[in-house]
């Protein structure tokens, strides 16, 4: 069990999929220096593109993503065209520079598309940007898959997949407005490794509603008897004042946090005990997954969809509130699916907010994705280095050693991971504001 220490805990902070964080974003940086950075790009650069289909079967009341009922097929149409409508803008730009050598579609559920939609937007990628032979994911949810979309996913080279399976338990599913019973997870998995998909990953989240260390154990037990390649064992988000939709989960039944910590170490214990190698701090792998070879190697690096074994420094986002991501720059596109719309329609690239990042952002940057991902960074090229009067606890409690100006994370340390990285964040001086999430 990792030692708990609550008030080394107690802020919250962000998870630093990106730095600076989005909250840094600004409507001064938009279309313009996104064009900019597409116009940069060299011939040989090596990209990746992530797709939102911000829309769900059925809206979870615990989501935090950017995604709304996918119940009017003329709405989904008309953000079908817009997508491929940016496409068409991007790819443009670039004019066959760069080389893309992955797609991630994410949301929502990409699989509120229907099959032939989703193989007409994949053959216009493909042809767009140039790809050839590219490595595809897409996040699934289990409720809306069909025999048309396991076959779809393997016939268009569809090689990794992710499920929202979040718990097996019934009585919890019922308080988050997921009810997925277990056989359809079941049959899921068999139908997707029987067309061919080589890396599965279930999402699962422990601090629900009515959630224990028995609950999350079982979820656990189904889990490992299941055999994903990858998990990702996320701490549930209560963030009501930012997602209305989290207003139908009373926080009062809730864990509190102490009950959170021990659902992550159990987690941890649990599924490190089964064979699958610990990525940084909430992902989990089978030895011969590309992720935890990534892990083992030193390449593991993060980004938007987490931690990952792409190399890739830009990613090109499509699609409302996708992200784009490049060394001097972090642009988002329009949130709203509506303005998303109209914005392509008038043949406009998307892109509303963002950051750029200057030379000690940069820096901090590379520092914090190495803190998180190898688990250790060299802090002395740090104009402003953290205090030690900020270090010091958690070098006192065993969970960090301060070797000359390397700080590295030791194995008590690892649920503190994103506490030590905010020490190293310039913008988080200040008290941080509700949008960020507890830190295990």
């Amino acid at each position: 069990m990792w030692p708990y220490h609550p008030d080394l805990l107690a802020r919250p902070v962000p998870r630093y999929t990106s730095y600076p964080t989005a909250a840094e974003f600004t409507p001064g940086v938009g279309a313009a220096e996104q064009a900019e950075a597409l116009d940069a790009v060299a011939d040989d650069m090596p990209l990746s593109l992530y797709v939102h289909i911000p829309f769900c079967e059925a809206i979870c009341w615990y989501c935090g993503c950017n995604t709304g009922r996918a119940n009017k097929a003329q709405r989904l149409a008309a953000y079908v065209d817009a997508l491929r409508s940016e496409i068409r803008m991007v790819s443009a730009r670039l004019r066959g520079r760069g080389n893309v050598r992955r797609i991630a579609f994410g949301g929502g559920s990409p699989n509120a598309l229907s099959p032939v939609e989703f193989a007409r937007l994949l053959y216009d990628l493909t042809v767009a940007f140039g790809c050839c032979d590219p490595v595809i994911s897409v996040e699934l949810d289990p409720r809306s898959l069909s025999d048309d979309w396991h076959y779809t996913l393997g016939t268009c080279g569809v090689s990794r997949v992710s499920l929202g399976v979040q718990t097996f338990d019934p009585a919890i599913q019922a308080a988050i407005g997921r009810v997925q019973p277990r056989v359809l997870i079941v049959d899921a998995v068999a139908e997707l490794r029987a067309h061919g998909i080589g890396s599965i990953n279930f999402d699962i989240i422990y601090g629900l509603p009515g959630q224990d260390g028995q609950s999350l154990g079982d979820t656990l037990d189904e889990t490992v008897a299941l055999a994903p390649e990858r998990v990702a064992l996320f701490g549930y988000a209560h963030m009501p004042q930012m997602l209305p939709r989290q207003r139908r989960i009373p926080a009062a039944h809730l864990p509190d946090q102490a009950a959170r910590f021990a659902m992550a170490a159990l987690g941890h214990d649990r599924l490190v005990a089964a064979g699958y190698e610990p990525v940084g701090f909430d992902h989990f792998a089978l030895p011969r997954d590309p992720l935890a070879l990534a892990a083992r190697q030193g390449t593991l690096r993060r980004n938007f969809q987490g931690f990952t074994d792409d190399a890739s420094d830009a990613l090109i986002g499509l699609g409302a509130s996708a992200i784009s991501q490049f060394p001097d720059r972090l642009i988002q596109n329009e949130k709203n699916s509506g303005r998303y719309r109209n914005l392509c329609a008038a043949g406009r690239l998307a892109g509303t907010r963002g950051v750029l990042r200057d030379a000690d952002d940069r820096m901090r940057a590379v520092l914090i994705e190495e803190l998180l991902c190898a688990g250790s960074a060299d802090l002395s090229e740090l104009a402003t280095p953290p205090a030690m009067a900020q270090i010091r606890p958690f070098l006192d409690a065993g969970l960090a050693r301060l070797d000359g100006h390397v700080l590295s994370i030791l194995p008590d340390g690892r649920p503190y991971a994103r506490t030590l990285a905010s020490l190293l964040d310039r913008y988080r001086a200040a008290p941080s504001r509700p949008q960020f999430s507890s830190a295990v």
